[in-house]
This record gives structure tokens, sequence and C-alpha cells, in this order.
């Protein structure tokens, strides 16, 4: 730590004595501070005040800067640390240290460098020294305003004179600019409220072109929306006409025709239906006699309310047994809506087998020819798949529901032919019920494999 010199003591004595009744003047603060902080760098960092040690590695400029307020604080309040200022200011300038403390400041000195000095020192008739030093920086600069002021002033008569001189022999010149510039403006009014009306008409043109486009858009919409139904529509048609034509061609080389199948078909059909009809109802043998035509009832002969009490529920499995015992009676299956109605929690490909494995033993113990639909769309690949003895599988195709699928195999069968259908979607029942099928649900067949089971 730097010990005061022997000075400080009048200047510790004086600095009770004497007291600034007015601020600083900004100069001799600014003089200060710098004195302040040229001295900071040679202190260490144990000899400044607790506020100022932050800034102990900042150079002396931004020292100034940053720190200006708090060195000027510590300056004033802090004695300990003003001396040590002072140690290093006799240090730096002890000529003028010396002049000051002996009283007897140098006449050629800057009065801001000796204001700030003896601010510091704190000799005898410091306060005096500021004071002096703040008013002679006040006169001097209110003389370097004065002819600052006076130099501005003959500036602007100058100018003023000029312009008064411009405006004298530019005054006609001016007035024709100006009525040529009002003149034009008048012409450019017109021509802007011209181009507004312009704008106008555009603008009103162009929403009602916007609507024109908008109504073209919409019916061009729904006419693209119409011609895919349409087209999609006659894609199914197109399908179901190239599936007749395949199936004809089909049977063209096995050498009978479509309607040849579906008539010795129906053919079938009435024979068998003729025999079972004469078995049911206990006909009389074709030659009949006299006393056949006798009305009374034989041994073992069913009365009309026998047949009436052989009616069963829609719900009783016994009611399929009896529509898949008609002849040549053809059991369509929704393969899906059976599935999901029985057991949906089972993976597809589990449904799928579980159910046509129940419709092989079925067909095994009726005859009846049987076939499985089930929907193509939900499948992610070819589905490789054995079909079980006796039963049919067919899946959809692309863009075709297994509901038409359904539709187009009842269309198939010849009128007179029994179809069974098993569904409980009632669209798929109402639309077979219309084509001759008879609809049960998919209940009713659950039922039934269960017994087979």
């Amino acid at each position: 730590m730097v010990e005061p010199a022997s000075g400080a003591e009048p200047a510790e004595a004086g600095d009770a004595a004497e007291v600034l009744d007015r601020p600083l003047p900004e100069g001799v603060r600014r003089r200060v501070v710098t004195l302040v902080s040229d001295a900071f760098g040679a202190l260490t960092v144990a000899d400044l005040p607790a506020q100022l040690r932050q800034y102990a590695r900042f150079t002396p400029t931004r020292r100034a800067k940053f720190a200006g307020n708090a060195m000027a604080a510590a300056v004033e309040t802090d004695s300990v640390f003003r001396s040590r200022v002072a140690d290093k200011l006799r240090e730096a300038q002890p000529d003028l240290a010396a002049a000051l403390e002996a009283g007897a400041p140098p006449a050629a000195a800057d009065p801001l460098d000796v204001a700030a000095a003896a601010y510091v020192l704190r000799p005898a008739g410091w306060v005096k020294l500021v004071a002096a030093a703040g008013e002679e920086a006040q006169r001097a600069d209110a003389e370097r305003i004065g002819e600052e002021s006076r130099r501005e002033l003959e500036r602007l008569r100058e100018e003023l004179a000029h312009v008064r001189e411009q405006q004298r022999s530019g005054g006609e010149q001016l007035r024709a600019e100006l009525e040529a510039a009002r003149k034009e403006a008048e012409s450019l009014q017109r021509k802007l409220r011209s181009a507004l009306n312009d704008i106008k008409r555009g603008e009103a043109a162009l929403r009602k072109t916007a609507a024109e486009i908008d109504g073209i858009k919409a019916d061009a919409a729904a006419q693209v929306a119409a011609a895919e139904s349409e087209t999609r529509r006659l894609k199914s048609r197109l399908a179901e006409t190239e599936s007749a034509l395949e199936a004809s061609r089909r049977a063209a080389r096995e050498g009978r025709s479509v309607e040849d199948m579906r008539l010795r078909l129906l053919l079938d059909t009435v024979l068998d239906a003729a025999q079972g009809l004469r078995r049911e109802l206990a006909l009389p043998p074709v030659s009949t006699r006299p006393a056949d035509t006798v009305d009374a009832v034989e041994p073992g002969r069913m009365t009309p309310k026998d047949i009436a009490n052989r009616a069963l529920s829609e719900t009783d499995p016994a009611l399929l047994d009896q529509l898949l015992a008609l002849p040549q009676a053809h059991l369509v299956v929704d393969g899906y809506n059976v599935t999901k109605t029985g057991y949906p929690t089972m993976p597809l490909e589990k449904q799928r087998l579980r159910l046509l494995g129940g419709l092989s033993m079925l067909a095994a113990q009726t005859g009846a020819e049987m076939t499985c639909v089930f929907d193509g769309a939900e499948l992610a690949a070819p589905v490789l798949l054995a079909p079980p003895r006796g039963v049919r599988v067919l899946f959809s195709k692309p863009g075709v529901t297994a509901d038409e699928l359904i539709r187009q195999l009842v269309r198939a069968e010849p009128p007179g032919r029994p179809v069974v259908v098993v569904s409980t979607d009632r669209e798929v029942a109402d639309g077979v019920a219309k084509a001759g099928a008879r609809p049960v649900a998919s209940a009713l067949l659950l039922k039934r494999l269960s017994r087979v089971s």
C-alpha cells in the first residue's frame, strides 16, 4: 500500500474545513475522472474500494467511460482512496502538485487541470481554485459560444441576403413554374380520376369473370363426378359382360352353351323337385284307380294339419337343413359378414379357415352346392388358399364389393332354382330376395355349423 506523502496532512486538515457549496463543474469533473483513471492502473486490487474492483482490468479509456460516476463518488467520499490517487498524481506531475501545495499554482497551466489536481490533492484554498476554474471554464465556454453565435449569425445574414436576391430574381420564374405545375397537377388529377374509373370497371369485370369461372369449375366438377360415376358403372357392366363372355367361351369349348347349361340345371332342379314333392306329399302312382279318388286318410300319410305343424322359426337351424334339402339347392355365403358376426376378434386368415372348414363339413352332410364370397378389398396380397372339398371360394375383384359379387351369382342362376344367401346385411338380403333367392341370417348358419363341429 502506498503511504500518503508529507504534503497530504495539511490537505486532509484543509479538507475538513473547506467544502464545495455547489456541484463540481462538469469540465473539472471530467478531468478528475481522467486523473483517477490514470492512477487506477498503478494501484493493486486491495488498494481499490470494493465498488471499483470490478473495473481493475479495464483500459483507462473504458474505465473512464463505464466507471466515471463510481470513481468520482469514491474520490469524494473515500479519503483513503483519494490520498492514494493524490500520491500517484504527485508522482506523475510533481511540479504541479508542489506548486498547488505551496499555494502558488502555475499561471500558464490549464485552469481545469489545476482545479482537478486541487480537488484530488485538497491543498489550502482548493475550493477557490475549483470554483475559479469552473468560472473560467464557463467564461471560456460563453466566449466560445458567443463567437460561434456571431459567426453563425453572420452566415445566416449572408444566406438571407442571398435568398432574398434569389427571390427577387427568380420570383417571376417561380410563379411561371408554379402555374405550369398547377396545370400539370390538374391534368394529372384528371388522368388519375380516369385511371381510377378504369380500375373500378376492371375490378367489376374481374369479379364477374371470377364468378363465371367458379360456376364453370362447379359445372365441370359435377360433370367429372357424373362421368366418373358413369365410368365406374360401365366398368362394372363391362366386367360382368367379360365374365359372362368368358363363361360362354368356356361352355362353348366344353361343347355346350351357357343357356344349355342353365336349361339342363333347371331341368334337373324340376325333376328333383318333382321327385322330392312326390315323396313329401306322398302322391299316389301315376296310374290311378277309382278307389284312389275317395277322400280318406291312409295309414302313415300326412294330413294338412301335420304339414302346418312342420313350419319352423327363422332362428331354428333346422330351417337351413330344410332349405338345403331342396333339389339342386345352392348356398351362397357372405364370408366376412358371417365371420365378423361369429368370431370377430380372430385374424382374417383364421376367420376364413374356420368358416370354410365348417362349410366343407356341411356340404358333405347335405350335398348342396356351396359358394363362399369374401371381399377382396381387404387383401394386402393374393391369398394362397386351397378351397375345401365341396366349397367354391371367391374373392371380389378390385373395385367390386362382395355384396355386388353375391348379387351377380344370384342373377347368374336360372329362375326356379333354390338359392339360399347367408348375410345379415339388409341391403344384400333385400337385393337377393328381389332376384328370387332366399335370404337367411348369419346367426342361423353359425348355429348350424356349431352342430356340425
